[in-house]
C-alpha cells in the first residue's frame, strides 16, 4: 500500500505554544518537537522568501530520515511572473533546495485567483518542469474554476502533476479529481479561512477516502492550513487517528478473508 502522510502547513507558529508546543518552549525547539508527531510539513515560507542555504541545511540535519518537506514555489514565479519567463527564477529556487532533495515531497505550485487556465502558457511551463526538473514531483493548487475544464486536467495528467484538492468552505474553487500518481489535499478551514475547526465527522469521511486512494496504489499527502488557535495540529492529529483506524480495519479484513 502506498504511503499516507499528514501534516500542517508550516510548524513555526508561536501561538501554538500551550496548544501544541509545551509552555515555555522556544521557537528554535519547535521543529524537533514537531517531527515527533508528524512525518511531513508544507513550507509556506518559501512562497514569500527563499530561505538561506544554512537554514535549509539545518532542516536536513534536524529532521529524521523518514521526514518529508513540501516547499511552496516562490510567488515570484506564480503570482508576479505568472509562469512566464521563469527559467532563472526556477533555477534559483532549485539551487536553494538542492541540499534537501532526498527529503523533499511534492512541490506545491499555488496560482492566484486572477490566473485562469491558458493552454499554451500552461503547457510551456509544464514542459519546462518536465525537461529540467523531472526528478521532482509537483502539485498544482488553482483558484480559478477554468482549470476544471477537461483540457486543463488532461494537461496535468500528461505531465503527472497532481491537482490539489483544496477545501476552504467554498471560498476557493473546489474539485475532487486525481491527475497524478499521488493525491495532494489542503485544508484551509471550513468557515473562516485559516481560522476554523473541522468537525470529527468531516475528518472521518476524509480518512476513509484517503485509505481508499492508498489501496489503489496512490500516495496521499494531506496538510492543514488552519493554524489559528492551533486547529491545524488538532485536526491533523485527529485525521491521523482515523486513518490509522481504517488502515487497521482493512488489514484485519484482508486477514479474515484468507
Amino acid at each position: 500500500m502506498a504511503d499516507i502522510r499528514i501534516g500542517t502547513s508550516g510548524w513555526s507558529y508561536k501561538h501554538w505554544v500551550g496548544r501544541f508546543y509545551p509552555s515555555g518552549m522556544k521557537p528554535v525547539e519547535f521543529l524537533e518537537y514537531y517531527v515527533k508527531h508528524f512525518d511531513c510539513t508544507e513550507l509556506n515560507a518559501s512562497f514569500y522568501r527563499l530561505p538561506k542555504p544554512a537554514v535549509v541545511e539545518g532542516w536536513l540535519t534536524r529532521t529524521p530520515e523518514h521526514f518529508r518537506i513540501c516547499p511552496k514555489l516562490s510567488r515570484l514565479i506564480t503570482h508576479q511572473k505568472k509562469l512566464i519567463q521563469v527559467e532563472e527564477a526556477l533555477a534559483t529556487f532549485f539551487r536553494v533546495f538542492a541540499v534537501l532533495k532526498k527529503k523533499m515531497g511534492p512541490i506545491l505550485i499555488q496560482l492566484p485567483p486572477s490566473m485562469p487556465f491558458d493552454s499554451a502558457q500552461t503547457k510551456d511551463f509544464f514542459r519546462l518542469l518536465h525537461e529540467h526538473y523531472a526528478e521532482y514531483r509537483f502539485a498544482l493548487e488553482v483558484r480559478h474554476d477554468s482549470w476544471f475544464a477537461p483540457q486543463a486536467l488532461n494537461a496535468l495528467r500528461a505531465y503527472g502533476i497532481a491537482f490539489v484538492i483544496a477545501h476552504s468552505g467554498g471560498r476557493f474553487p473546489y474539485l475532487e479529481t486525481v491527475t497524478g500518481d499521488f493525491v495532494y489535499l489542503r485544508f484551509h478551514g471550513p468557515g473562516r479561512l485559516y481560522a476554523s475547526d473541522y468537525p470529527e465527522t468531516f475528518l472521518d469521511a476524509w480518512a476513509q477516502k484517503m485509505v481508499q486512494w492508498a489501496h489503489q496504489g496512490l500516495e496521499v499527502w494531506a496538510f492543514f492550513n488552519n493554524d489559528v488557535e492551533g486547529y491545524a495540529v488538532k485536526n491533523a492529529r485527529t485525521l491521523q487517528a482515523r486513518v490509522h483506524h481504517y488502515l487497521k480495519a482493512s488489514i484485519s479484513n484482508i486477514r479474515g478473508t484468507r
